[in-house]
């Protein structure tokens, strides 16, 4: 069967993955780019999209984060990694916080109380917005892969969500050495977690540390 794979999730060192206040101009609230300043400079955010004036690294953060497409057949992400918006659809017309060509490239099933049309997107990238719990979302993800992994996106708590399902095999956190002291958590509620996981840390001259989380095989 697929698997199912979380990349490139940063936290900080007190264990929160955004800032408080998410909004329009700041995705991750309060946070702002700390969290993801790692990445930025990497060769691979760049091929994303992401302006610098070089063409981005090539060390340690840029060959875990080049793994986040491989393989890859269908993402699910919660609605706030979509867009700021609550409740119901006030704004039909945003499309996400990328440009009209998602870096995606596949499916994306995106979880929301407010369900909504398919948003069909060019590069390949079709969102599809149902309210479902993990197990229906992800068997919907798996239906939309083609034999493929599944990657969840985020945020908080949708990453949250799926590891308490124990749903999920490969867990890359960038652990970031901040401190934000208010936000979303990422660890509540999933007590012993790392029973279930070999954990590898590979630390990097940008001053994060990669941890994988790989799923223990029965026995």
């Amino acid at each position: 069967m697929s698997l199912v794979r979380v990349h490139n999730f940063s936290v900080s060192l007190d264990g929160f993955g955004a800032g408080e206040g998410q909004q329009l101009d700041a995705p991750f609230g309060h946070a702002g780019s700390r969290l993801m300043e790692w990445a930025v400079g990497t060769r691979t955010f760049r091929e994303m999209g992401i302006p610098g004036e070089s063409p981005g690294s090539s060390g340690v953060d840029d060959a875990f984060a080049r793994n986040w497409g491989s393989g890859i057949g269908a993402e699910i992400m919660g609605r706030n990694k979509f867009g700021p918006q609550r409740g119901q659809w006030e704004d039909d017309g945003w499309k996400g916080w990328w440009d009209a060509d998602p870096v995606f490239h596949t499916p994306v099933v995106v979880l929301t109380h407010h369900p909504r049309p398919a948003l069909e997107m060019e590069g390949g990238t079709t969102f599809h917005f149902i309210d479902a719990d993990p197990v229906a979302a992800l068997e919907q993800a798996r239906n939309l892969a083609g034999g493929l992994d599944v990657r969840i996106g985020g945020g908080v708590s949708t990453v949250r969500q799926f590891l308490a399902a124990d749903l999920i095999d490969h867990l890359h956190i960038v652990l970031v050495p901040i401190v934000l002291g208010r936000g979303e958590q990422l660890w509540d509620g999933l007590e012993e977690l790392e029973q279930r996981f070999d954990i590898e840390a590979t630390p990097s001259p940008s001053g994060v540390v990669h941890l994988i989380f790989t799923r223990r095989t029965a026995g």
